[in-house]
């Protein structure tokens, strides 16, 4: 079984993690591309929100049951490793940024951004932080 959930737990962390990528450069390409109301500007509103609403949503969700399940199946061996605190600190994180992710489509898709394309190519490196520090806890394992 714990092999299974692993393996659902990976599958759903990079489903999530595409989109944490791949969403603010939406967002970049929609500040600077587009005017409100717009064909271009309503694309944009529909991609960002099946990709945050279909995608992201249940890869989160999946993450976050996959990785307490696992939590739970190796307890014994993590409950006091540094490691792992960090990376459900990372895991954390990066649940609040995809929130944040959330109320910008919710700007956008009311024609409510006030925030330039460089905002958001700025705010696309924190998922490519998170990442790197989170592989880094579970393969490395430095403390």
């Amino acid at each position: 079984m714990y092999e299974t959930v692993k393996t659902i737990h990976i599958l759903a962390w990079t489903s999530w993690m595409a989109g944490l990528f791949y969403l603010p450069r939406i967002f970049v390409y929609h500040a600077e591309s587009a005017t409100p109301g717009d064909a271009t500007s309503e694309t944009f509103k529909v991609m960002e929100r099946k990709l945050h609403r279909f995608i992201m949503g249940p890869a989160m969700i999946a993450t976050w049951i996959t990785g307490l399940w696992l939590a739970w199946m190796l307890w014994g061996s993590v409950a006091t490793s540094g490691w792992f605190w960090v990376k459900v600190g990372m895991v954390a994180a990066m649940t609040g940024f995809h929130h944040m992710a959330g109320t910008w489509v919710k700007r956008f898709a009311a024609d409510a951004n006030t925030r330039p394309g460089r905002f958001y190519r700025i705010a696309n490196e924190a998922p490519t932080l998170l990442f790197v520090v989170i592989v880094i806890m579970v393969i490395v394992r430095p403390f």
